[in-house]
C-alpha cells in the first residue's frame, strides 16, 4: 500500500484537532502543482515540524484541485485550519512568491483529505531515521518497504488503538473497519465522504460547469445529491451533479429533474404556482450539457429514478 508523509504546520494541525471535522483542506499556497504522490482513500499522514518532528495524525485523502482561495473558505471553512478567511488568507500571502503574493484572490492547491484522525501527542510517532531534514514538502512511502513497513506498523497500532483501521478503499469512498466490542470480530464499515470533499469531487467532475447550462462562475455553482444523505443517498460522484445554484433549488423541491437519458425535465408546477418559468421551460428536454468524462461518475440511473419517483412533481 502506498502512502504520503506531508511536512504539516503546527498551527493547522493544533486547529482541526481542536474542531473534530469531517474533511479538511492540506492547502498549498501555489496553484500550479498537481498532487499526484497516491491515490484515492490512500493515508496521508502529518508530519509535524520541529520541534516536534514527529508523526501527529492522518487523514484519507480524496482528490486534488485547484481553486481560488475564496472558494477554498467557503467550500471548507474552518476546516482550512484556522478561525477566518482573513487568517488563512495572510498565510498564504506569507508564503507566496514575492510577485504573486498581492493578488486579491489567488488559486491555491487544495489536497483534500477526509476522515482524519489527531492523536494524542502521547500516541505521536517519532520519525524515522531515513527521513531527510531537507524535505520540504513530503514523501511517499510503500508499507510493503522496510521504511514503509516500520512506519505503517506504529501507524496501524495507532489505528486500531483510536478504533479504525484502515483496510482497503473503493471508488470514491472509503473503507474503515472499526472494532464492534473489545472481544469482537471487526465490522466493515463505509465512511462518507465529507460534504466538503463530496463537493470537490462533483465540482472537478463537471469541469467546474453547471451540467444544464455550462456556467463556470464558481461561486454559484452547487454540488447537488440525486439522492439525499438524509434519505441514505451515497456521498458518491455518480450520486451527485453540479448545478447553477437556482437549478439546484428547484432540483431539490422537485420541480426539475434530470431523466435517465441526461435531459432536463421541467414541472408543469413552476408555471401553475408562480406563474413564470420562461427561462428553465426553454431548456426543457434538453440533454445535460456537461457529463463526467468517466461514465462511473456519471449521474445513477438508479439514483435517478428515486429523484423521479419520489422528488419531481411532474
Amino acid at each position: 500500500m502506498n502512502f504520503y508523509l506531508g511536512v504539516t504546520d503546527t498551527e493547522w494541525f493544533n486547529y482541526l484537532k481542536g474542531i473534530h471535522p469531517e474533511d479538511v483542506n492540506f492547502w498549498q499556497p501555489g496553484g500550479k502543482t498537481i498532487f499526484k504522490a497516491i491515490s484515492p482513500g490512500a493515508p496521508f499522514l502529518f508530519k509535524l515540524k520541529k520541534p516536534f518532528n514527529a508523526i501527529g495524525g492522518l487523514g484519507f485523502f480524496s482528490s486534488h484541485t485547484f481553486l481560488p482561495i475564496s472558494m477554498a473558505w467557503e467550500i471548507f471553512g474552518e476546516r482550512n485550519g484556522c478561525e477566518s478567511f482573513e487568517v488563512l488568507y495572510r498565510n498564504i500571502k506569507r508564503l507566496r512568491s514575492p510577485e504573486n503574493s498581492l493578488e486579491a484572490n489567488p488559486n491555491i492547491g487544495c489536497i483534500v483529505l477526509t476522515n482524519p484522525i489527531f492523536f494524542q501527542e502521547q500516541d505521536w510517532i517519532e520519525v524515522p531515521e531515513s527521513w531527510s531534514q531537507n524535505i520540504v514538502q513530503g514523501k511517499g512511502y510503500i508499507s510493503e518497504d522496510e521504511n514503509g513497513k516500520l512506519i505503517w506498523d506504529k501507524v496501524k497500532f495507532n489505528l486500531e488503538k483510536y478504533g479504525k483501521l484502515l483496510i482497503e478503499n473503493e471508488v470514491n469512498q472509503l473503507n474503515l473497519e472499526a472494532p464492534d466490542t473489545e472481544y469482537s470480530n471487526s465490522i466493515l464499515k463505509k465512511i462518507r465522504l465529507g460534504q466538503g470533499a463530496f463537493r470537490v469531487l462533483i465540482t472537478d467532475a463537471y469541469a467546474k460547469k453547471c451540467a444544464v447550462t455550462g456556467e463556470k462562475t464558481l461561486p454559484v455553482l452547487d454540488a447537488a445529491h440525486i439522492i439525499p444523505y438524509g434519505k441514505s443517498g451515497p456521498s458518491l460522484v455518480a450520486n451527485g451533479i453540479l448545478l447553477r445554484s437556482d437549478l439546484h433549488k428547484l432540483f431539490d423541491s422537485g420541480y426539475i429533474t434530470i431523466t435517465t437519458d441526461y435531459k432536463l425535465e421541467v414541472s408543469k408546477k413552476i408555471r401553475e404556482e408562480f406563474q413564470n418559468g420562461k427561462e428553465y421551460y426553454k431548456r426543457h428536454g434538453n440533454e445535460l450539457v456537461i457529463l463526467p468524462i468517466e461514465q462511473i461518475n456519471r449521474p445513477s440511473k438508479n439514483s435517478l429514478d428515486w429523484h423521479n419517483e419520489n422528488v419531481y412533481k411532474g
